[in-house]
């Protein structure tokens, strides 16, 4: 399962640091986070997709360390995304 190319560009625009951002860690991290949440809801009528639950995990587990980067490099812009992303609460 993938996002719309529209829902990405959507993201890209909305969380780009500056014009024609496209890697920063702050756009990677929102659009793994988007993937997530639309496969988080497809596991919800699927369960026992376990080879689309594999990769769900892999997208967990490098946003997460996306997430450790961020951190690591500037940890306002840490604060401020996952503010924004709602993912701690």
């Amino acid at each position: 399962m993938s996002i719309t190319a529209e829902e990405k560009a959507r993201v890209m625009q909305e969380f780009a640091t500056k014009e024609g951002d496209t890697g920063s860690p702050e756009v990677q991290i929102a659009i793994l986070s988007s993937r997530i949440s639309t496969l988080t809801e497809h596991f919800k009528t699927h369960k026992k997709d376990n080879h689309g639950r594999r990769g769900l995990l892999k997208m967990v587990a490098q946003r997460r360390k996306l997430l450790d980067y961020l951190k690591g490099k500037e940890e306002a812009r840490y604060q401020d995304l996952i503010k924004r992303l709602g993912l701690r609460r």
